[in-house]
């Protein structure tokens, strides 16, 4: 693992970049609900990424989704329950323990979120593409490492 230098925050010049980075990354936040919302207006940023994360997970519970976001089981459970409702989500009994209920997408669920991941990198193509090779890569470096610097639960 790459050693990360640490820096005082108290150091000369780091203010102004810090109030630009919170304001664009702020802004990116905006646009990202904005866009979600004109690839699919059935489709939220909240349920693509809920949805994104049952995919890479291959299912879980409502509580391991709540934990993951730090959210209040309550919230999780209404969006869940939004999702069940339009047919993107289905419960089914854990294998193992059969106590548990995991959630799972179903085939429309998955339909879905294909075409709206679809939709998405055309967009972030669209958006990326006057950028050079070594841009890119430094872009998402930097992600990676901004990224890595939150605690998963």
């Amino acid at each position: 693992m790459e050693e990360v230098e640490t820096v005082a925050d108290d150091e000369p010049g780091r203010d102004a970049p810090i109030e630009i980075i919170q304001r664009e990354m702020t802004a990116f936040a905006r646009r990202a609900r904005a866009s979600a919302a004109r690839m699919h207006p059935e489709l939220s940023l909240v349920s693509f990424t809920l949805l994104s994360h049952l995919e890479d997970r291959g299912g879980c519970r409502a509580t391991d989704l709540a934990a993951y976001y730090t959210l209040d089981k309550s919230t999780i459970s209404r969006q869940v329950g939004a999702l069940e409702k339009a047919g993107l989500v289905e419960r089914r009994l854990d294998p193992d323990d059969h106590r548990v209920q995991v959630l799972h997408l179903t085939e429309r669920g998955t339909g879905l979120l294909k075409e709206v991941t679809a939709s998405r990198r055309v967009a972030f193509r669209e958006r990326l593409a006057g950028w050079s090779g070594p841009d890119l890569e430094r872009f998402a470096e930097y992600l990676l490492r901004y990224n890595a610097g939150v605690p998963e639960e």
